[in-house]
């Protein structure tokens, strides 16, 4: 807990942020850190609540109370200890998680939650800033070699935790630098890539060994990573994006989002320079898809300089606030606005498309549209019905396809002779073990595509399991099904 009643002196304070005209003339983060006191402050709003219901609210079961209280104490190194004890990578969940801590915060019952994101990311760069984030370096060897593929969150959380219980551990990753959809998903006016490097260079110095521009099935085969390693992890994430089959769709300029994002992040980085056709400048956009993803659209076209962005969610527009449906302490489907809706941008809601229009050179012109509206059955799913005469034509230069992933690619688990769930994920439901006792499975390729806290704690509570596997028990923390850590003797 923070202060007694200091939910009632001090009110919720939010980020500062550089005005939209000025931030999206570049692709710098666009925060401004608050004040030290500013911050004890806001640590101080966490209330005495008896049970905090912002550990269930948390994927990672941070002890949320208890840095809070460490900030309001002016103990921040304390508060660092308390944070990196179950999240290894805070500066990534301070930046870009959606806070579910915070929507099952008690204090949010009857008054604006504790800025728990806010504090988390302060916390870890005040860490940074002040050297306290240095390698831990694990004493002992155990002679057990892990390999992990894939270095997403999922995969950086396995390998540190791993790495500290001993073991041998490389990562693998097909792309050229290490990330995965931290790195080429996620715009720098999100989270700028040196968070990522100072990060890393903390892990090799720990003694994790990194191996890019390896495809493991095609440049080494699965084979021969079983023969090297004593235990392989699957963190390879859901990358198959769902398509959207209606006519035009192969129309030159209908751009898959994750096509889009991970150019321009290269381009960004000065990897290569940006190709034409995924440049938003002067043209009509329309993002299709109301998520994160289809918001990151919205931003890098911006900073493109686009002509007029539009975006398009199927689903009905959702209330401002909470509804009988989704009480406390559960996450709310409550309009959200971010940065980049803020930064410039026409929404629709309950909107369809159904065909993609083009001009006689191939390229797309116009997207047909249709209203909707869903009907909710007893007993069965909401249906979607369309509106008769609610066609509508919408200029479009350039249409971007935010619409999510349908699982992992199936080429490396199946030569790993691994099986699938009935969503097509990979199959680790014993411990996140696969039906091979020594190949592993974690993040987005085994629960679906989701949240980064969620394959941060996937991470590490798959290095826990392949821990047990490789020495017959384990002291690596671990959560059960409440989401609380299990004490270890």
């Amino acid at each position: 807990m923070g202060k007694i009643k200091g939910f009632m002196e001090y009110d919720r304070i939010k980020e500062p942020v550089v005005e939209p005209r000025k931030r999206v003339k570049n692709y710098n983060e666009f925060t401004v850190a608050p004040g030290k006191n500013e911050l004890q402050e806001q640590g101080a709003r966490c209330m005495d609540c008896g049970v905090p219901f912002c550990h269930s609210g948390c994927p990672l079961g941070n002890l949320i109370p208890d840095f809070n209280d460490a900030v309001y104490n002016n103990e921040w190194q304390r508060a660092l200890q308390i944070l990196h004890s179950t999240n290894n990578f805070p500066e990534f969940t301070g930046r870009l998680c959606p806070a579910p801590c915070e929507e099952a915060c008690v204090l949010g019952i009857v008054n604006p939650p504790v800025s728990i994101e806010l504090i988390e990311k302060y916390i870890v760069e005040r860490g940074f800033k002040e050297g306290w984030i240095k390698p831990e370096i694990p004493k002992l060897r155990t002679g057990k070699k892990v390999a992990i593929i894939g270095s997403g969150p999922a995969g950086l959380s396995a390998a540190q935790q791993l790495n500290r219980a001993g073991h041998s551990v490389t990562v693998f990753e097909r792309e050229n630098k290490i990330g995965g959809l931290l790195r080429y998903g996620i715009p720098d006016f999100k989270m700028e890539k040196n968070v990522i490097d100072r990060r890393l260079e903390i892990l090799k110095s720990e003694g994790i060994k990194f191996k890019c521009n390896v495809e493991v099935g095609k440049t080494i085969l699965a084979k021969e990573i079983e023969k090297q390693f004593d235990a392989v992890i699957l963190a390879t994430g859901s990358t198959i994006k769902r398509e959207m089959p209606i006519p035009g769709s192969e129309l030159e300029g209908v751009i898959q989002a994750m096509d889009f994002l991970p150019h321009n992040n290269r381009a960004v980085d000065g990897q290569h320079e940006r190709d034409k056709k995924f440049s938003a400048k002067g043209l009509n956009v329309v993002v299709i898809g109301g998520g994160d993803t289809g918001s990151d659209c919205i931003g890098t076209s911006n900073r493109h300089g686009a002509k007029s962005v539009t975006n398009f969610e199927i689903m009905p527009k959702p209330s401002e606030g909470r509804t009988e449906e989704h009480p406390w302490p559960y996450w709310p489907f409550k309009l959200k606005t971010s940065s980049s809706h803020e930064e410039g941008s026409h929404r629709e809601w309950s909107i369809l498309t159904k065909e993609f229009v083009g001009d006689e050179k191939g390229c797309v012109k116009a997207l047909k549209t249709v209203e909707v509206q869903w009907k909710k059955i007893p007993g069965e799913r909401p249906k979607l019905f369309e509106k008769e005469g609610s066609e509508r034509m919408w200029p479009c230069d350039m249409a971007l396809l935010a619409l999510g992933f349908t699982g992992p690619e199936k080429n490396l688990p199946e030569q790993f002779g691994l099986t699938f769930d009935k969503r097509g994920n990979i199959k680790g439901e014993n411990d996140y073990q696969t039906n091979k006792k020594s190949i592993f499975t974690a993040g987005d390729c085994r629960r679906g595509q989701s949240l980064i806290v969620w394959a941060i704690s996937e991470g590490r509570e798959v290095a826990h399991q392949v821990d047990t596997y490789l020495m017959g028990k384990s002291n690596l923390p671990q959560k059960n099904k409440t989401g609380d850590l299990v004490a270890h003797s």
